[in-house]
């Protein structure tokens, strides 16, 4: 122990009085003298023998439970109820993750969540009676931002297909609650545009009639 702390002694150089730090180690009090011999010395050991670099232990970092991702943590505030042809957007501080999209028959409303946030809401059209929007849970299996129906010839922007029979969200002009659709979901242009943006082949779209949504719940159907 005394012979490690007179060797690193020599390391310091004490000028007027007052203490230089080197290496981590403070000196104060009377100048030092160190011989030129015994500086040279060390000043030649630490040029001839590098420090090896230790690289930094990689910290562990807890893998988020894929099941979480379909927990609400934030709805968006909307101040006032939904016009047809209004809709919310936001992804701001918004983390990449799942999407699963929402519709409400009852409501009229649709809410697209990513990693559980909702990221955007709008009323929806949807089907009519005689042709009405199946209920359930489903895939998107189709995506075509030039869609046009090869049953009734009509422009489906931005269309994302849900059943085989032809039923989808699409953007649609005539966003009024006095219109209705061939069973399809139709929501604002614009906001069909930014969900079709946000999802992939094989996200869920659950169809429900009356269920609500808070925070803390759970999207169960996904």
């Amino acid at each position: 122990m005394h012979r490690m702390m007179t060797t690193r002694a020599i390391a310091f150089a004490v000028l007027g009085g007052s203490a230089v730090l080197i290496g981590g180690l403070a000196l104060s009090g009377s100048p030092v003298k160190v011989r030129a011999i015994e500086a040279a010395r060390v000043a030649k050991a630490s040029v001839a023998t590098p420090v090896a670099k230790v690289p930094p232990k990689p910290v562990a970092v807890a893998a988020e439970d894929p099941a979480d991702a379909y927990v609400v943590k934030r709805v968006l505030n909307v101040p006032e109820p939904l016009r047809h042809g209004a809709y919310y957007w936001d992804t701001e501080g918004v983390p990449e993750g799942p999407i699963v999209i929402t519709v409400d028959l009852v409501a009229q409303t649709l809410s697209i969540f990513r990693s559980g946030y909702e990221i955007g809401t709008a009323a929806v059209i949807y089907g009519a009676d005689e042709k009405p929007t199946p209920l359930g849970v489903f895939k998107i299996t189709q995506k075509d931002a030039h869609h046009v129906s090869n049953l009734y010839g009509a422009p489906m922007p931005y269309m994302m297909r849900l059943t085989n029979d032809g039923v989808s969200i699409h953007g649609s002009a005539l966003m009024d609650g006095k219109y209705a659709t061939h069973g399809c979901v139709g929501v604002p242009t614009a906001f069909a545009k930014l969900i079709f943006e946000q999802v992939k082949l094989g996200d869920r779209v659950i169809v429900t009639s009356g269920e609500m949504l808070e925070r803390g719940g759970r999207i169960t159907a996904a």
